[in-house]
């Protein structure tokens, strides 16, 4: 039986979903609904995020998450997710699991790397992958430096991603060295993003990537604008990149 905080939440992800065109099955949208109930019951004591009421979550962090898929969308795909291609995306600086296990709910082709430093929230995301019986998924309780030095993972996902975790010269650090050539790497950004994206070419010229496309969004009432940028990956990421864990953010690649 649904909870109030699951009633709330599915009242405010259905309206966004129909605001975006996208078609998701019932049973993509109640396994929303519980994984949002289990953020908020480990909120507590893991801090795991600010917004707690289930409306707004449902708005603030699933709807907006919902967001990217408008990157990674191709022209023949169906507006039903569920229907698209295997893709294999690392989520970087996830959190929580947003926007990356959300997308995962929407979209299960998805083989998802999911990069959170902070072993707490690591853990979290296990717990949440096992209640709601989620496969194709790698947690990496790890930095994004170490991760993009790693055989394992440099230059070998579709895309990256990641949403709300620095400024742009820095992010393109995190993300472009895990791209193959010819992927992307996809930059959730508010609506003011021409500064950024200005002190970011030197960050582009180095790292191999350059700007393939930029979406501003259409929103539901009750959301801020959200612009999102797709750095397409043309050439390999030279080998000193990225640099050891913490100095892309002391020094950024301007």
């Amino acid at each position: 039986m649904m909870t109030t905080f699951e009633t709330s939440f599915l009242s405010v992800l259905r309206e966004g979903l129909a605001w975006l065109g996208w078609s998701l099955p019932e049973s993509a949208l109640e396994a929303m609904a519980r994984y949002a109930r289990m953020v908020w019951e480990w909120n507590e004591r893991l801090n795991l995020t600010a917004i707690v009421e289930p409306e707004a979550m449902a708005a603030r962090h699933f709807v907006d998450s919902l967001t990217a898929l408008q990157a990674f969308r191709e022209p023949a795909w169906p507006p039903a997710p569920a229907e698209w291609p295997p893709c294999r995306l690392a989520d970087v600086g996830t959190g929580a699991g947003f926007p990356g296990l959300v997308l995962k709910l929407a979209w299960p082709a998805l083989e998802l790397t999911l990069i959170e430093s902070t072993v707490k929230k690591a853990r979290f995301l296990e717990a949440a992958v096992h209640r709601l019986g989620l496969e194709g998924i790698t947690i990496l309780a790890r930095r994004a430096e170490e991760v993009g030095q790693d055989p394992a993972h440099r230059e070998r996902y579709d895309g990256t991603i990641a949403r709300a975790v620095a400024e742009l010269p820095v992010l393109l650090e995190y993300l472009l060295p895990l791209v193959r050539i010819g992927g992307i790497a996809v930059a959730m950004k508010g609506a003011e993003v021409e500064e950024e994206i200005a002190a970011a070419h030197r960050a582009m010229d180095l790292l191999g990537g350059r700007l393939r496309n930029r979406c501003d969004l259409a929103w539901p009432p009750y959301l801020s604008p959200r612009t999102l940028l797709v750095f397409e990956k043309i050439a390999p990421t030279p080998a000193k990149y990225p640099r050891r864990p913490g100095i892309p953010e002391k020094r950024p690649l301007r």
